[in-house]
């Protein structure tokens, strides 16, 4: 990490030397003198910072370099602010001002020299007890490898006894609803096992509906109903937008009651202790028969006190094979045995990580970034000091070893995911932006920084650092976490480093009790007063909000929570000048003072759900540096000022909120050529005035209230945007018609798009983009012959046919048509009553969606015929259509699919139909 340090420093003052040289009298040669000499010292950290867990005066060596790293950069990033403060700096302050600078610059070579000389003065520090590691710290080698991420399911050793039990228990047909508990110590692979039950086909088939939820230490009991109703689809999408104003107890009755007459499987992940229980219980009534509440804890009292007649399961740990088995899935991708040369090392180490799973995926994550030799594996198995360590504390050795191996900017990348609450999910994109934010990536040649920071999300999740949460459609990797144990490493050794703090509720720690130096602070629950935050104002660069308390009461008292806010709040725009990233999401602020314009070095801007309204100040123009402004979800805000123009380094410009995004229409955007996400704003005169042509950066857009022709304005430039990859065109109303969508096909890298509205023609297969793996219509009003150009799209992935894009009565798909269609969703589409499936067709088809076409009779006997579909999701479709699925057509597939479904079958009485033969899984 000091090796970071210093090296963010050189650059910075490299920056500073081009940058700046006209107000560098005086100081530009000590500035480059001291960019020299840090260079010098960056030379030797990369041992150093390997030798320090094993040697206690190196270990101090780097802090001091750490700390004379971060001196620097408060001093450079002091004299930035204060010289874009004044226009230039006053003749007579300048000269005084850089006596200041050159005396604090003079006063850290000392420091400088003091440290090399202590290096000198010991003889290298370490070198006589780490000396048998120095060698491998010198040759070992690091690169990108960048497979598809995966899901951790897919790579863990099947417990058949265990999956075996807990099937049996989830699907066993007791009158009342009883709780299925797994219990074990952190690491075991308790939700790894639950995950694999909960989407077990079995499972999926048996109940009528599920939900998952991870709980952790810090619950909140409305956050959880919320999450559960959610999940089980208990209120139609116009509830959805009141179901955070509701109070707890309301959540709690609307849940009991929509449960009270489904067989339901409720998932409890990762609970630790019995008020939790208590606090819920009530909301799980006994349901249908069969009804089960699944709960992960490490604590064998709470799956007891959930239910006393029941008998936790408690997974073994795995044996040497299981476990060399899973070492071998992580260590060699695709291999199911090691090498011979490697197989004793291999078995040696499995051994030590005494069958828990983590501890076995840990480590085949570290060893699959290493050299397979004998020598470098040896090297893994003598750094590892296990006669030191037991039980628990196994792990912890296990996943320090693999941090300390982590590249520098992928140390502070892991570190930043300690930041976030436990056991939530976090944002990719979000993180990404923060992590280029940060300044933490380094620059990979014509690379942009985000795609760097795909690539070191991609490398953490393949160490097994962190884990894939949600996918989407098309298999991107949308959110990730972090397992409890590995987020307690980042926590402990990001308080070690100066990396992070964070703070909890009015119980946080005292400032006495914690580094001032901290350079990043998290606040994880309300305080009644933030002036405590003052005390960390010369050293913080980043503040992050996850007070959630904020986002209750939000219809009463909204304008005196929000004033105290922005009272409490003052505190940082007044003293924060060297802040890069302040997200107050969920911060129930009204407005923003113009002193947010003082804050010139912020990157990233995070107003997510937040309640301003009216207007942002006109300051915020003076945010030059500012990447990435998030605005979405703020619903009361009506207008962005006109200055977003002056936010030349702006990447992602954020905008949208349901039903009432904030007028956009009116901005100047012609100087916005970093702009890579403008994934919503209103059509506009920035159309034709060169704003969207000068946007030779953009990757996503998305406009809204388009005419006729602006949309013919819009095709014509996408040639100057070569680099775009998701285009959403939404008209200004049902009067206007697309023109014929000519130039797509120019766009290669444009991979999806979005037309909403009426189509006049739609353009024939190769007038499209060759990349297209995504496309969503809405309203267009297809005829026939628009079947037959979309069925040859060639590398078409994913089709949603939304509500008005196809008005006939009748559908046929072609035989060989859509030769790579995996997902096709069909949305609303009120007059369609026969679909007509040929043989062959969509051969590569896993996912179904039939949402609400309501006059649809059957599933085309087609798609009986379909080896590839996997998932068949059923909403809002006739009681009638969802049992002739569920016992005629099930029994015809000639691959069964998983049936999700939220149609009530509670009318359809089960009894009267036991004599037809079929299971009674088919009903539920």
């Amino acid at each position: 990490m000091a090796e970071f340090a210093v090296s963010l420093v050189v650059e910075k003052l490299t920056n500073l030397l081009a940058m700046q040289a006209a107000y560098l009298d005086g100081v530009s040669q000590k500035i480059v003198q001291l960019r020299n000499e840090l260079r010098w010292m960056q030379s030797f950290l990369k041992d150093a910072d390997m030798k320090q867990e094993e040697d206690e005066l190196m270990q101090q060596w780097v802090s001091d370099v750490r700390d004379v790293a971060y001196d620097t950069e408060e001093v450079i990033e002091t004299y930035v602010s204060r010289a874009a403060s004044q226009k230039p700096f006053d003749l007579v302050t300048k000269p005084f001002y850089h006596y200041k600078v050159g005396r604090k610059i003079e006063s850290i070579r000392s420091r400088i020299r003091e440290i090399t000389g202590r290096r000198e003065t010991y003889g290298g520090l370490g070198n006589g007890r780490s000396g048998r590691e120095g060698a491998a710290a010198n040759d070992r080698l690091r690169w990108w490898r960048q497979p598809s991420p995966h899901v951790e399911e897919d790579d863990i050793i099947e417990l058949v006894e265990d999956t075996k039990a807990l099937l049996t228990k989830l699907t066993s047909m007791e009158s009342r609803r009883r709780v299925v508990s797994i219990v074990g110590m952190g690491g075991l692979g308790k939700t790894t096992l639950a995950k694999r039950l909960y989407n077990h086909n079995d499972v999926k088939n048996h109940f009528d509906c599920r939900a998952w939820i991870y709980v952790s230490k810090e619950y909140r009991r409305k956050e959880i109903l919320q999450g559960i109703i959610t999940d089980v689809n208990a209120v139609n999408r116009d509830e959805m937008e009141v179901l955070e104003k509701l109070k707890e107890e309301v959540l709690l009755k609307k849940l009991h009651e929509f449960l009270e007459e489904r067989r339901y499987l409720v998932v409890l992940d990762d609970v630790w202790s019995m008020e939790v229980w208590d606090c819920l219980e009530n909301a799980f009534p006994s349901g249908k028969t069969g009804s089960k509440v699944m709960v992960t804890t490490r604590n064998k009292e709470v799956a007891l006190h959930a239910d006393g007649g029941g008998i936790p399961h408690e997974p073994r740990i795995l044996t040497e094979d299981e476990s060399l088995k899973l070492f071998c899935q992580k260590a060699f991708h695709g291999m199911k045995s090691l090498p011979p040369e490697l197989e004793k090392l291999g078995r040696d180490m499995v051994v030590r990580c005494g069958g828990l799973p983590l501890a076995v995926v840990v480590l085949g994550g570290l060893l699959s970034r290493k050299i397979k030799s004998t020598e470098e594996w040896h090297r893994v198995l003598c750094n590892i000091t296990w006669h030191l360590t037991k039980g628990q504390d196994r792990i912890a050795a296990i996943l320090a070893l693999s941090y300390s191996d982590l590249p520098s900017h992928l140390k502070s990348c892991f570190l930043y995911l300690g930041l976030f609450p436990e056991d939530v999910s976090v944002q990719t994109r979000k993180l990404i932006h923060l992590w280029v934010a940060e300044g933490f990536l380094p620059q990979e040649g014509e690379e942009t920084a985000e795609g760097v920071a795909e690539k070191c999300l991609t490398e953490l999740i393949d160490r097994c650092m962190i884990q894939v949460g949600r996918l989407s459609s098309l298999g991107r990797v949308k959110t990730v976490r972090i397992h409890d144990l590995l987020r307690d490493l980042a926590i402990s050794q990001g308080r070690k480093e100066i990396f992070l703090e964070i703070h909890h509720g009015n119980k946080a720690e005292s400032t006495e009790s914690i580094s001032t130096k901290s350079r990043r602070h998290a606040i994880h629950s309300r305080h009644d007063r933030y002036a405590f935050l003052k005390h960390f104002a010369p050293h913080l660069r980043s503040l992050l909000f996850f007070n959630r308390e904020y986002n209750v009461d939000v219809a009463r008292k909204i304008m005196k929570v929000g004033y105290r806010s922005e009272k409490k709040l003052n505190v940082i725009y007044k003293n924060f000048k060297l802040l890069r990233v302040l997200d107050l999401e969920g911060v129930r602020v009204v407005s923003l003072p113009d002193t947010i314009g003082s804050l010139i070095q912020l990157r990233y801007l995070g107003l997510r759900k937040t309640n301003l309204e009216e207007e942002l100040p006109l300051s915020i123009g003076n945010l030059q540096n500012l990447q990435t402004l998030d605005l979405r979800y703020s619903c009361f805000l009506k207008r962005i000022p006109n200055v977003i123009w002056k936010l030349v380094h702006l990447r992602h410009l954020l905008l949208y909120t349901p039903f009432d995004s904030p007028d956009s229409w009116h901005l100047k955007m012609d100087t916005l050529c970093n702009l890579q996400s403008l994934p919503y704003i209103e059509a506009g005169s920035w159309i034709d005035d060169g704003g969207l042509a000068n946007m030779t950066n953009l990757r996503q857009l998305g406009i809204d209230g388009l005419s006729r022709e602006q949309v013919t304005s819009v095709i014509s430039t996408m040639e100057k945007l070569q680099d775009l990859q998701s285009l959403s065109l939404l008209l200004v109303s049902e009067l206007e018609m697309f023109p014929t969508l000519i130039g797509l096909s120019s766009c290669e890298h444009l991979q999806k798009l979005c037309f909403y509205g009426k189509m006049e023609k739609l353009p024939d297969p190769q007038e499209f983009p060759p990349s297209l793996i995504k496309l969503t219509l809405y309203n267009s009003q297809l005829q026939r012959d628009s079947i037959t150009k979309l069925e040859r799209l060639p590398n078409l992935e994913m089709l949603v046919l939304g509500e008005g894009s196809y008005n006939l009565r009748d559908m046929t798909f072609s035989s060989e048509s859509f030769p790579k269609l995996e997902i096709l969703r069909l949305h609303l589409l009120k007059e369609l009553e026969e679909w007509t499936v040929e043989e062959r067709a969509m051969p590569k088809l896993k996912h179904l969606v039939i949402n609400r076409c309501e006059k649809l009779k059957r599933i085309p006997d087609g798609l009986k015929l379909a080896t590839s579909l996997k998932e068949l999701e059923i909403v809002g479709m006739p009681v009638e259509f969802e049992y002739r699925l569920r016992t005629k057509d099930f029994l015809e597939f000639k691959h069964t699919p998983s049936i999700k479904s939220t149609t009530d079958m509670l009318a359809i009485g089960l009894g009267s139909h036991q004599n037809a033969g079929w299971p009674e899984a088919q009903f539920s």
